[in-house]
């Protein structure tokens, strides 16, 4: 009874455990199933597909992303500290990628962008609301410095999204070249980006 009783968060587990390391495409229920040490039939007794465990996984690990990010974003600290600390949380899980499984993983949710991003498919539609609550948190942080006079940014909006795209963009690198170092730059060109350059320095 306890293995049945826990079948659907180990399922949970080994799908986000595959989808980290590998393309989604080339990931089948067996697989899934053998990792997480369950029959088919418990599979499909919790999930009626893969497309479903997915979204269950994506689901879960942005209400830990959005937790962290909010964590950072929202403390009670300048505008330039608060991003410094998200730029150095991206590039510690790449880092802890590398040691615990040898390579870098990157974003679960940039991997799976570009393996969907041609689909009309639930799992694309979910990760578009992902990246837009992400550039929301982002934006509201953004919006907070410019009223405080800690910035100044004409279209807070654009500057969040830029922001964002860079933090994917850096991870995607990281990822290819397997190699965390590839975020060293991360910071130093979002400080230019938000013309932070002086008060960066002064706050090293």
């Amino acid at each position: 009874m306890g293995r049945t009783s826990d079948a659907r968060e180990r399922i949970l587990a080994a799908g986000a455990e595959l989808f980290g390391q590998r393309a989604y495409s080339s990931i089948g229920v067996a697989e899934i199933c053998a990792a997480a040490g369950v029959p088919k039939g418990s599979f499909y007794y919790f999930f009626p597909s893969k497309q479903a465990l997915a979204l269950e996984v994506v689901n879960a690990h942005w209400v830990w992303q959005r937790d962290l990010w909010l964590g950072i974003l929202t403390a009670p600290v300048p505008i330039v500290e608060r991003l410094r600390r998200l730029f150095v949380a991206t590039a510690q899980m790449q880092t802890d990628a590398l040691k615990g499984t040898g390579a870098v993983v990157g974003c679960l949710f940039g991997n799976l962008a570009l393996e969907v991003s041609a689909q009309d498919d639930p799992v694309r539609a979910r990760l578009q609301e992902i990246f837009e609550e992400q550039i929301d948190i982002v934006e509201t942080a953004v919006r907070e410095a410019v009223a405080a006079g800690e910035l100044t940014a004409a279209d807070p909006r654009q500057v969040a999204k830029s922001v964002v795209a860079q933090i994917e963009g850096m991870v995607l690198f990281a990822k290819l070249f397997n190699d965390p170092g590839q975020l060293d730059q991360l910071w130093q060109n979002s400080v230019r980006l938000l013309g932070l350059e002086d008060r960066a320095a002064a706050a090293v």
